[in-house]
């Protein structure tokens, strides 16, 4: 893997994507490694973050939550907050935020590459929904074509 290539990536792309301002479609971002074919005794580490502090433990339940594939009938917790799937996709899936604080509501994008999770947040709605998708699957395409 070319970690060197990951962190000028996942800089270039969080400068211009993750940011408490409203011309940012990304309130927080979170970039796993995952390998859904490993032993389950092995924590996902986290290779990058921003917007957001997540330690490796705290995971766990989103793990074990995307190993066990019950998407549509389980939630996941992220932080403290709790989401529910909304819809799911080949290579991804949306959710929207249970407890949310937030008017307009809070969620999360999140996108399966070859060996990465990533995980992009949002404050919004349907149109924050779209840009933040937007701005994941940028960033996933460029780990995509590195086969990452």
């Amino acid at each position: 893997m070319d970690s060197a290539y990951l962190d000028r990536a996942w800089d270039k792309w969080v400068t211009a994507n993750v940011g408490s301002s409203g011309s940012s479609p990304l309130k927080a971002a979170v970039l796993l490694n995952y390998d859904p074919t490993g032993p389950s005794r092995l924590l996902s580490t986290i290779a990058e973050q921003e917007g957001i502090d997540l330690y490796p433990v705290e995971l766990k339940q989103f793990i074990d939550f995307m190993r066990r594939g019950n998407l549509p009938t389980e939630t996941f917790v992220l932080g403290s907050n709790q989401y529910i799937i909304t819809s799911i996709h080949e290579n991804w899936f949306a959710a929207r935020c249970l407890n949310t604080t937030q008017p307009s509501g809070e969620g999360a994008i999140v996108m399966q590459t070859a060996v990465y999770v990533l995980v992009a947040l949002y404050d919004g709605s349907i149109g924050s929904a779209s840009r933040a998708m937007a701005a994941a699957d940028q960033f996933a395409s460029q780990l995509s074509r590195k086969n990452l």
